[in-house]
């Protein structure tokens, strides 16, 4: 026979909630983000690289929210990098 032995789980303590055990409900007073603000420099860094006219196919772009989307953020560099996030900067030479 194969005996097991559990500890008791002791009373539950009043704790934060932690992810996971609850997955499909928000934590009681868990911050809320009522507004987006998306600035002059969120595009510029949103359309790095694309240029204008824009295509239809970046229109998710005025819904996006403030979580993280690798579309705004570097990635790859070498022959991958199509956006040129990580160009040289054009330096002016004067003789």
């Amino acid at each position: 026979m194969v005996s097991s032995a559990h500890a008791a789980p002791a009373a539950e303590e009043a704790t934060a909630e932690v992810a996971g055990r609850m997955p499909d409900r928000r934590p009681a007073g868990a911050p809320v983000i009522k507004v987006i603000v998306r600035t002059p420099e969120w595009h510029a860094k949103a359309l790095h690289g694309v240029e204008a006219p824009y295509p239809e196919r970046l229109k998710f772009l005025n819904d996006q929210g403030n979580w993280y989307t690798p579309f705004i953020s570097p990635g790859m560099t070498g022959p991958y990098d199509l956006r040129g996030w990580h160009a040289a900067p054009a330096t002016v030479s004067g003789a």
